[in-house]
């Protein structure tokens, strides 16, 4: 087998939503909210775990149509209520890893309500390269959540 050296690049995405920090906060700290929202993959049978603390842990498994097996598995690493979260999570499909990732969120209260910064470092393995599709996917994501914290507010 060929030696792939692992590659990293970083992604950074921008939201504003009309709601105060906490509320933004607290729909990444809810099971179910969090699951309207982040879980592109619902419609597909899933399993998921969510331990929403420092060092707590969160799974998600999905076996696509195609029966490919995928997992994520994510650690919290630091939590500050309506201020940051930090995780670190890895992908793997049929076992083989794909990629390991560092987020961070900020949440900034603003004038109009909440400024939101995610930044996303990756590392690809044994090459595996999907930066524009993770974009897309988190930015889909990020779009859901803005349509439930103001259904009538459109993301920005």
């Amino acid at each position: 087998m060929t030696f792939l050296p692992s590659t990293h690049t970083d992604f950074v995405i921008e939201r504003r939503f009309a709601a105060a920090p906490d509320a933004v906060f607290q729909a990444w700290a809810d099971p179910q909210a969090r699951r309207n929202w982040s879980d592109c993959h619902s419609e597909q049978g899933s399993e998921a775990r969510f331990d929403f603390r420092p060092m707590g842990r969160e799974t998600h498994r999905v076996v696509h149509p195609d029966g490919r097996a995928q997992s994520i598995d994510r650690v919290y690493f630091d939590i500050v209520a309506d201020r940051r979260i930090v995780f670190g999570y890895d992908i793997r499909l049929d076992g083989r890893p794909l990629s390991v990732s560092l987020v961070t969120v900020e949440f900034f209260a603003s004038a109009r309500g909440t400024r939101m910064v995610y930044t996303e470092q990756l590392a690809y393995l044994d090459g595996h390269e999907d930066r524009e599709q993770r974009i897309r996917g988190t930015q889909e994501g990020l779009d859901r959540l803005a349509l439930l914290l103001s259904p009538s507010d459109a993301a920005s």
